[in-house]
């Protein structure tokens, strides 16, 4: 795996189906509950705070061009102590793998298929997950640059026969949300869309092609998926309204049933469907890959694949069991997630950068000494 290399454009790609993956289907309803009708508003904040957040870890990202987070670590803070911390980094992964396989197996079962039992899904889905990290990055990469112009021409499609049904006035009073409210849609949106970025770093740069280029290809494509999810957030206001919005979990999916063009063209909300199994299936084959290479980094295994079956086995069985309802899930993501995922995703690679400052000096005075 320490060969492996991926193109610049490839990883823009994959940046890009991290970035819209559960953002959009989960997120605009989150965001109508705190932002209401300001929701857009706090999405396109949101996309700015991304970019700072990339910006960060381009910085982080610098100070090992040419090894793994977790390799990393037992570097920067010692081989025990780094070990802990590669622990609780491949933890987050872990977790992260198996609540986005429920949000998966959750919606199948609600919104598409009542009557399968969200078992089957998740094995099925969990399957193709483990074949996935089984074939390697380079296998993972060329499947996303393949499937990446399906995900945009279904989405211009969506948009498209949505315009038509736009309705200003829903947007309307604007600017009316105190800044609160605001800040903790903010949070959301860079808590489910930027802060996860932290997993790429199993792939960045240490598997990138041109490490400058690389981090500008960054900026871009975070840049670019954001303002996909901003024009979903945008038609779910103005063609939903704040209230429907806000009592639907999956808002964007119920937004594609509005589509009726002439009573011919109707009924495509599998449309959004077909957007999201195909990043959603991306976006948790990069955790679970995360998870395993983390591991098998920390065992000092040299060879991941006979890590995969089995730890896929663990993922598929808790993804059952992260969630006891739907209730709790909402609980744990309004409450809990966002001071989890900031505590990994921005305090973690702010202390990489402080350790690593004060690292330096101490190693150049040791070499001229």
């Amino acid at each position: 795996m320490e060969d492996v290399k991926i193109s610049v454009s490839q990883f823009a790609v994959i940046v890009m189906i991290y970035t819209i993956g559960t953002t959009i289907l989960v997120i605009p309803s989150g965001l109508a509950a705190d932002a209401k009708q300001d929701a857009w508003l706090a999405a396109i904040i949101g996309v700015v705070l991304n970019l700072l957040v990339v910006c960060l870890y381009n910085r982080v990202g610098d100070h090992f061009p040419n090894m793994s987070l977790t390799t990393y670590n037992e570097i920067l803070f010692g081989k025990w102590l780094g070990k802990l911390f590669s622990l609780v980094f491949i933890f987050f992964a872990f977790v992260g793998a198996t609540t986005v396989l429920f949000y998966m197996g959750n919606f199948v079962t609600t919104q598409v298929m009542p009557d399968t039992p969200i078992q089957a899904v998740n094995l099925i889905f969990g399957i193709v997950v483990v074949m996935g990290v089984r074939l390697g990055l380079e296998a993972i990469a060329r499947a996303a640059e393949i499937f990446f112009p399906w995900i945009i021409l279904l989405f211009i499609m969506l948009v498209v026969c949505l315009v038509p049904e736009i309705q200003f006035e829903k947007l309307q009073p604007m600017f009316t949300v105190g800044y609160k409210p605001l800040i903790k849609a903010v949070m959301s949106v860079a808590g489910t869309s930027s802060l996860p970025f932290i997993v790429l770093f199993m792939v960045f740069p240490v598997h990138v092609n041109q490490n400058q280029k690389a981090k500008k290809a960054f900026l871009i494509a975070t840049l670019f998926g954001g303002l996909l999810f901003v024009m979903i957030t945008f038609l779910c206001i103005s063609v939903l309204g704040t209230k429907i919005t806000e009592r639907h979990m999956f808002p964007s999916y119920v937004l594609a049933k509005q589509i009726n063009i002439g009573n011919l063209l109707e009924r495509v909300e599998i449309l959004i469907a077909g957007i999201w199994f195909l990043t959603v299936y991306f976006k948790t084959t990069f955790y679970f890959y995360g998870f395993v290479m983390g591991l098998a980094q920390i065992l000092n295994i040299k060879d991941h694949r006979p890590l995969v079956l089995p730890l896929g086995m663990i993922l598929v069985v808790y993804s059952l069991v992260v969630y006891p309802n739907v209730a709790y899930m909402s609980e744990f993501d309004t409450k809990a997630y966002i001071p989890y995922v900031i505590t990994i995703g921005l305090v973690y690679p702010l202390l990489i950068l402080g350790v690593g400052a004060i690292r330096k000096p101490m190693s150049k005075n040791k070499n001229a000494e």
